[in-house]
């Protein structure tokens, strides 16, 4: 999600003075990530912070092979694919043709067309495709930013294809804070509230959940 979903934690100074050290985004993410706030549509993508950490996460592992499930304009994909370099491969998952042909563009531009593979249709059939197939623990690590509903089939499907480990990252699990507003009861919260509680219960892995973006968090397969 976008930066503004951020909680509150950080005061505005502090949040700047973070940017001003740490901030790596390069130019042309940045020019992709504008298109996309301006047409209003910001809060879909990943933030610059979140990019920049998990692209770290992937290069620190040296892992090739990913998952990608919810691509949009393909921001955190082009992150993720310049973090696995030229032998990496992405398997990415979305089901708007129109959108994702602006992240083709993208990736052509940067060079990393040949890093992702994209499907289109329904991503649990493309994963259970990938199961059927006999890819159970070939790939080093997945990412989950799609619609909250079916985060906790989404998950189960990565947990199957993600090697002993390897690293699962979830956009959103912070919700804009309501997971810890008693009076939030709309569906979407309700199921990140049951899915953070899902990965909360799940000893086969580690986690840590970090209150950056909209929240993220890292599952490590055992």
């Amino acid at each position: 999600m976008a930066e503004e979903a951020e909680p509150a934690a950080l005061d505005a100074r502090l949040r700047a003075y973070i940017d001003e050290i740490g901030d790596r985004e390069p130019a042309h993410l940045a020019a992709n990530r504008g298109v996309t706030e301006a047409s209003g549509a910001g809060h879909l993508q990943v933030s610059p912070r979140q990019g920049q950490l998990m692209a770290l996460l992937v290069a620190l592992a040296e892992a090739r092979r990913g998952i990608e499930i919810g691509v949009y304009a393909g921001y955190s994909t082009h992150w993720l694919a310049e973090a696995i370099g030229p032998s990496g491969r992405i398997l990415a998952c979305d089901h708007d043709p129109e959108i994702t042909a602006r992240a083709r563009a993208d990736w052509a531009a940067a060079g990393l067309a040949d890093r992702i593979d994209l499907r289109l249709g329904d991503a649990l059939d493309t994963l259970n495709r990938e199961v059927a197939a006999g890819m159970a623990g070939a790939y080093d690590f997945a990412l989950i930013d799609a619609d909250k509903a079916r985060l906790i089939d989404y998950y189960e499907r990565c947990m199957a294809l993600v090697r002993a480990g390897g690293l699962i990252m979830i956009d959103n699990t912070l919700w804009y804070a309501r997971v810890a507003d008693p009076a939030c009861h709309d569906d979407e919260t309700e199921a990140v509230r049951a899915f953070n509680r899902h990965v909360a219960a799940d000893e086969r892995v580690d986690i840590s959940v970090l209150p950056i973006g909209d929240g993220l968090t890292l599952a490590r397969k055992r």
